[in-house]
């Protein structure tokens, strides 16, 4: 069985920050900002608004993309590192949201790597015949979890929501996910990650990360997955119309581009402009760049991320 992405859609909020306005709260530069992650400017979610709302309302887009109502979705997954509750799962608010009466709903947790983790589910259920149409959303409120007196850190993220649906796909249809694969590694988990925890406990505890050590980890891993995720479907780099990478930094995505000997103009990038969001930044690149008319129904698109755990991935897909 084939399975497609049938609609697309996203949501970011209104409290746009640019790096200026950083500059007067920390030690920092709108210049040093730009050169060292590319990043102009972020927007953050303010009081009020939860992750489940943007995730909603990527959600709802994406139903209007795909021409489905609520009532048509068989579940919803959601990948999120900043649920709005420790329980429920947040999928379950935003299922309550959207008005789905029946179905399941579910939250992934694989950090920036979320999406392709939901997605690799998604399709799996979709392909052994436990629904029909599923609902993948990564949505972040990363600005919650982050330390804003640290300049290395707070700079590089901000929030924001994208929903893909996914259904079966007829077997005339060129529109398909070709493949999937996701990893991790539990030996790296220290180079990333939120110190704190219901089980450990400090649950105010902030994002720490080693910058050097996560720039060489995602070029290395990333340029390997889509390596070997091309050779598996007998694909070349040259065939594909865009790679849509984790928006984490601007130089990790061009470093990987330079490692694939891939032209930049077939490189999404969004990061400049909406920061990392973290399982948000796949979906919302892929439904900003849709809405602009850049990537087009039949486009061959290649995803790749890399996020805490250390967990990372790649999908091939069909438009």
């Amino acid at each position: 069985m084939k399975v497609k992405i049938a609609g697309i859609g996203h949501s970011l909020p209104g409290n746009l920050v640019t790096n200026d306005e950083l500059s007067t709260k920390l030690d920092t530069t709108d210049e040093w900002i730009r050169t060292r992650t590319g990043i102009e400017q972020r927007l953050l979610a303010p009081a009020g608004v939860f992750t489940s709302d943007l995730a909603a309302e990527a959600l709802k887009n994406a139903m209007i993309d795909a021409n489905v109502k609520a009532g048509d979705l068989d579940g919803i997954i959601l990948a999120t590192t900043t649920p709005d509750l420790l329980m429920p799962a947040t999928a379950a608010k935003v299922q309550h949201m959207v008005g789905m009466k029946t179905g399941f709903a579910f939250d992934i947790q694989a950090a920036c790597t979320g999406f392709l983790y939901a997605l690799n589910v998604g399709c799996s259920m979709i392909a052994v015949r436990q629904a029909k149409k599923i609902a993948i959303i990564g949505a972040e409120t990363m600005s919650r979890i982050v330390d804003w007196s640290d300049r290395s850190t707070c700079i590089l993220f901000g929030d924001g929501a994208g929903a893909v649906i996914l259904t079966e796909a007829d077997s005339a249809e060129t529109s398909k996910i070709i493949a999937i694969e996701i990893l991790s590694d539990g030996s790296a988990l220290d180079i990333l990650k939120v110190g704190g925890g219901v089980s450990i406990g400090s649950l105010d505890a902030k994002l720490e990360m080693n910058g050097q050590e996560v720039y060489k980890f995602a070029i290395e891993s990333m340029y390997n997955s889509l390596s070997r995720i091309l050779g598996k479907s007998n694909l070349s780099v040259r065939e594909l119309d865009w790679v849509v990478a984790h928006q984490a930094n601007y130089r990790i995505i061009s470093s990987l581009a330079a490692r694939l000997s891939l032209p930049m103009k077939k490189v999404a990038i969004t990061v400049d402009i909406h920061a990392n969001t973290s399982a948000a930044s796949i979906p919302l690149a892929l439904s900003v760049y849709k809405e602009r008319g850049e990537i087009k129904k039949g486009n061959l698109i290649a995803l790749t991320a890399v996020g805490a755990g250390m967990t990372w991935g790649s999908a091939l897909l069909r438009l």
